[in-house]
């Protein structure tokens, strides 16, 4: 059997591949640079285990667990400290616990009574019918109000986007708030008697999804589909193009140590980034341009990981983390707290803590030097959680185009890619820039894409086997 393309070795690409090996079908995954997982990345120094891109996965469907299974990965696993539950927000330039009941959101000192209300509100709030697209800064004060905006969802949209709540579109960023809006009519209604559904479908949502990690962080995942897929991961090959033939397709590939190859292929599926699939230059029946593709917005984000000694940090730090709204004034977007969430992320007596900076909040913060980036974290964390003196580790990454952003408009960017699908049989789309953002959005995204590709090669097989007749 002809195999399988995979461009892009990322989590999507590696999943998607790891899927079709399991079937019997065989794949030749191609990534352009030296290294897979995209932007998994950890590394273990000094007794200090830093995570540069994702710190968790989100079990959001079974299908997540079912993918660590197969991998091997069981034993592996790792769930978060049970203390570590809590989530702060910033206000008054401190961290607040985040509510987690309807009686600690009636208490708590994140919001003022007028916030309260209009919470309490909320349900009688008339939904939006008209069916035009609507920011999420937009949707949220319709619903809910400015303070609720300015001080919980901003920090939100900071930390899961880097993004700017006035330009993400909430039917394409959020579509379940969108969907719950327009099913119930309210969300408070959407998030009671929507949970029998989710649970009938075996879904969870986000906010209540248990995390989890590896012994040795999320590089151990990309690592293991990889290992598990042997000498069909090609690294340094990067796919210029792709013609379709009678029933296949024709690849040319620029290998670092061969030149320009030409490769049939069964199927294609394409799991890089929305500005990489832009260049990409595709022949089929019909014309195909993906060149709006490079247009979709990748803000930069630097992550920047602080070791500390346990006693030159004021604030426990048993929690998720905190995330940071832009009226609070701080620099960086949010911080994870590492050491709090798994066990050996930081050496007896030592914390880690992972924070970020840049996204569309501050786009040239990201581009600092790594000691500026230091300087200007430590100055936050030493406000925020009562940070002293020098840290016993420090690292950074800059990622110039970190995330993408699913703005205002996007949506015609997944008409593009339906068309395309659609006039290009056997040429197929996954990963961040088409169904969500998350690292367990990615990881459904390649099972699922994996399981289209079977279908369309077991009609063809059986539209050749008609003919033969």
């Amino acid at each position: 059997m002809i195999p399988v393309a995979v461009v892009g070795a990322g989590i999507t690409g590696l999943t998607a591949a790891f899927c079709l090996h399991r079937k019997g079908i065989p794949v030749t995954v191609y990534e352009a640079g030296n290294r897979v997982g995209g932007a998994i990345q950890s590394l273990r120094s000094n007794g200090f285990l830093a995570e540069f891109g994702p710190n968790t996965i989100l079990e959001t469907s079974p299908r997540i667990a079912e993918l660590i299974r197969e991998a091997g990965l069981s034993s592996r696993r790792l769930d978060p400290d049970p203390a570590a539950s809590a989530r702060y927000v910033v206000r008054y330039r401190r961290p607040i616990p985040m509510p987690s009941s309807p009686i600690g959101m009636l208490t708590t000192r994140l919001f003022s009574a007028k916030a309260k209300l209009a919470i309490l509100k909320e349900p009688f709030v008339p939904p939006r019918t008209d069916g035009k697209e609507e920011s999420v800064a937009d949707f949220v004060l319709r619903r809910l109000g400015q303070e609720f905006l300015d001080h919980a969802i901003d920090a939100l949209v900071a930390g899961v986007y880097a993004g700017d709540p006035r330009r993400l579109s909430v039917q394409q960023a959020f579509p379940k708030l969108a969907e719950l809006e327009a099913k119930y009519g309210s969300l408070i209604k959407g998030q009671i008697f929507g949970a029998r559904e989710r649970k009938q479908r075996g879904e969870i949502s986000k906010d209540r999804a248990p995390k989890f990690s590896f012994d040795e962080g999320l590089q151990v995942l990309p690592d293991t589909l990889r290992a598990r897929l042997g000498d069909a991961v090609r690294l340094r090959a990067s796919v210029q193009s792709a013609r379709r033939l009678e029933d296949t397709w024709e690849l040319q590939v620029l290998s670092h140590d061969r030149g320009i190859l030409t490769q049939e292929h069964s199927a294609i599926i394409y799991a890089g980034t929305a500005f990489n699939l832009a260049k990409l230059k595709v022949t089929a029946r019909v014309p195909v341009d993906l060149t709006p593709m490079s247009h979709v917005r990748y803000p930069p984000v630097a992550s920047v990981v602080l070791g500390f000694r346990r006693e030159d940090v004021a604030h426990p730090c048993c929690g998720f983390g905190m995330l940071i709204p832009r009226v609070e004034g701080f620099k960086i977007l949010g911080t994870i707290f590492s050491s709090s969430l798994f066990p050996n992320r930081a050496p007896a007596g030592h914390v880690t803590l992972t924070s970020y900076v840049g996204g569309e909040r501050y786009p040239e913060l990201a581009s600092l030097s790594p000691e500026e980036l230091f300087a200007l974290t430590i100055e936050d964390l030493r406000v925020l959680l009562g940070v002293r003196g020098k840290p016993s580790f420090q690292h950074s990454i800059h990622y110039p185009r970190a995330i993408p952003q699913y703005n205002l408009g996007y949506g015609l960017y997944r008409e593009l890619l339906a068309r395309t699908e659609r006039a290009a049989p056997g040429l197929f789309f996954a990963g961040h820039y088409r169904d969500g953002i998350s690292l367990s959005d990615s990881i459904v995204s390649g099972m699922k894409v994996a399981d289209r590709v079977a279908e369309h090669l077991t009609g063809a097989l059986s539209k050749t086997e008609q003919l033969a007749r």
